[in-house]
């Protein structure tokens, strides 16, 4: 088997890798980089590399592709589907066109399945098959949904996974296979899988790949369907067209007084701080994200496009990690953040809302509402307690019972953004499990339900 160096670039928060493929002579190929580029940038003046090529599987769902302004900053040309349409200057690629790298070769794959004009990338030295850059085709462990080009297309673009699977199959089973989507994306592998495999190991071990015939690969595929954030519909559309830097992401200082203006103007007040000190005292109506590496994922679920966006964050937060986080799904520029954070606010005399943590053997008789994702919940949940998942609780709050609550997830983070969409919407009387239905198992020496 070929040796060849590629480093994989890990955004464990979406779930995604770009690679870096060193091609041995001071440039470096780079495929399905997001916007977010601070690990590229990192990679490549570590060894002293210039990005010369950017290549684009396919035009993504759930990030902001950097290719754009890295052939607008450092001259890198972009190699993409010429099915994509994209509107800026790339190299247009059809199924078994080749792009000489100098010493290492670039063989594109027509792969349709997870999108219409997706592109997988065998990476050849000399004649030999080093790897294959899958994309969101042949993931490790699964194949990636179908779903998010158009509702009436998700069958006939499983169909077409499949056979795009079928092909990537017939590649020596020693060829790596580096895929962008990974575990805790939602585009979607299964979690706790490995980042990259071979195709041996798929054939071996991938239940999709293992299917039998059509009828049962789409059977299954799209039983396996859950929810997405919806900001995944908007990226696609927006990474044709392509995207420029304006600059390195920041968030600038605003006082008191401007942030109320804002606000009253529709803005909404986002508050990065963890959890137990979002609890003990936030802005009314502020949404709790806390910041963590899904925060991205969760901005785009719940905050409507195109809004302005305060921040509130905490002394030893990083303003630089907020603001990449949010451009890299689309959001930004953010409108600022409050300057002084929460005592800035209550040192003007405005008052904060407390949504206080329960410890899991302190329940009681309150409702309990369970805002995981439906499997989670099917897994195993508290018995009684109802069912909303997050991403679906702005719409629906309107339904939930106005009475005592202690809202609950897997440790507490959606559970408090669940809180305070809550009481954005009227609801009182508001509490957050500290913890997880496990926590309560142990608490109360019960078994967990099951099923929904």
């Amino acid at each position: 088997m070929s040796s060849v160096d590629v480093v994989a670039l890990v955004d464990e928060g979406l779930g995604n890798s770009a690679y870096l493929v060193d091609l041995g002579d001071g440039r470096a190929l780079l495929v399905d980089v997001s916007l977010d580029l601070r690990s590229a940038w990192a990679a490549t003046r570590r060894r002293g590399l210039r990005p010369a090529f950017a290549a684009d599987t396919h035009l993504h769902a759930d990030f902001l592709s950097g290719a754009r302004h890295l052939a607008d900053s450092e001259g890198t040309r972009v190699l993409a589907s010429a099915a994509g349409g994209r509107e800026f200057g790339h190299t247009a690629l059809r199924d078994g066109d080749e792009v000489d790298l100098g010493g290492l070769r670039l063989r594109a794959l027509a792969t349709p399945g997870h999108t219409h004009e997706h592109l997988a990338f065998l990476l050849l030295d000399g004649d030999t098959p080093a790897g294959v850059f899958t994309g969101g085709s042949l993931l490790v462990g699964a194949a990636a949904r179908t779903d998010l080009v158009a509702p009436e297309r998700t069958e006939e673009l499983a169909r077409l996974q499949y056979r795009s699977l079928r092909r990537l199959a017939t590649l020596p089973d020693d060829v790596a296979v580096w895929p962008t989507h990974g575990a805790g994306s939602f585009c979607s592998a299964p979690p706790g899988t490995r980042r990259t495999s071979t195709i041996g190991a798929e054939k071996a071990g991938n239940a999709l790949l293992r299917a039998p015939d059509e009828e049962a690969f789409t059977e299954a595929l799209l039983g396996s369907l859950g929810s997405f954030p919806a900001y995944f519909l908007t990226l696609a559309e927006t990474n044709r067209r392509g995207v420029l830097l304006d600059g390195e992401p920041g968030l600038r200082a605003l006082d008191v007084d401007t942030v109320r203006g804002l606000l009253a103007d529709g803005a909404w007040l986002l508050d990065t701080r963890p959890v137990a000190e979002f609890g003990a005292a936030h802005v009314p109506g502020a949404l709790s994200i806390p910041l963590r590496p899904a925060f991205a994922s969760w901005l785009g679920w719940l905050v409507p496009p195109g809004r302005p966006l305060v921040i509130v964050r905490g002394p030893g937060q990083d303003p630089a990690e907020v603001a990449w986080q949010a451009a890299k799904i689309g959001y930004g520029p953010l409108a600022g953040e409050l300057a002084g954070g929460l005592g800035a606010w209550t040192a003007a005399g405005h008052p904060v809302v407390r949504t206080p943590l329960v410890r899991a053997e302190d329940l009681g008789g309150r409702r309990v509402l369970d805002v995981r994702q439906e499997a989670e919940f099917a897994a195993g949940h508290v018995p009684g307690a109802s069912h909303v998942e997050l991403g679906a609780l702005a719409a629906r709050a309107g339904e939930l019972p106005r009475e005592p609550t202690v809202v609950m997830c897997g440790h507490g983070e959606r559970a408090m953004s669940a809180a305070a969409l809550l009481e954005r919407s009227g609801h009182r009387d508001l509490a957050v499990l500290d913890g997880g239905p496990r926590d309560w198992a142990r608490a109360e020496g019960r078994p967990l339900a099951d099923g929904t």
